[in-house]
């Protein structure tokens, strides 16, 4: 298309990201006492009707009983929903499925946190993946679950991914000094 910006006027970065989750308050207790997050507001409950079934896509019966936002040190805040809808798909989706997905938590001591998850029960997936070459080269990464099932990833790069080196517009990073 010829005279329209490319992209979102404005653009900053994500706010949030919400997803819902089948216990709130086991889902924060784990999200704040495992990951470190903290907890800072709460709202609802919600009653379903016209108005959240337009606003949301949801059931016209649909209950929001709660929803929690967490913030997990740098980045993206997290909200979190508690739902009761007669239609509601209880089945967490895997990462093939359509709308599967992940949240990552970069750490600076891959190791201490893996061992963390570990001596707290939490579900591991698999061994540690080292990449030392190609554009994902300098990372360390392993997936683990919720108590629930869903899918988080533990990530470390502490000098960079090799694609950086080159990158004009490079992530935060603590291993890229500031301009």
């Amino acid at each position: 298309m010829t005279g329209h910006q490319k992209g979102l006027p404005g653009l900053r970065g994500t706010d949030h990201i919400g997803f819902t989750v089948p216990n709130l308050e086991e889902a924060v207790a784990f999200f704040v006492d495992v990951i470190g997050c903290e907890a800072f507001y709460e709202l609802g409950p919600f009653e379903g009707g016209d108005w959240l079934s337009q606003q949301l896509d949801v059931h016209p019966q649909t209950v929001m009983k709660k929803l929690k936002f967490l913030r997990c040190k740098n980045g993206t805040n997290f909200e979190l929903f508690e739902y009761e809808a007669p239609d509601q798909n209880t089945k967490q989706p895997r990462n093939s499925d359509i709308g599967g997905h992940h949240l990552a938590f970069y750490v600076d001591d891959f190791d201490a946190a893996l061992e963390h998850l570990k001596a707290h029960g939490v579900e591991i997936m698999g061994e540690p993946v080292v990449r030392t070459a190609g554009p994902s080269g300098g990372q360390t990464w392993i997936y683990f679950k919720t108590p629930w099932g869903m899918q988080l990833e533990l990530v470390s790069f502490p000098n960079g991914k090799a694609y950086e080196a080159d990158f004009e517009n490079k992530l935060w990073h603590p291993a890229y000094p500031a301009e």
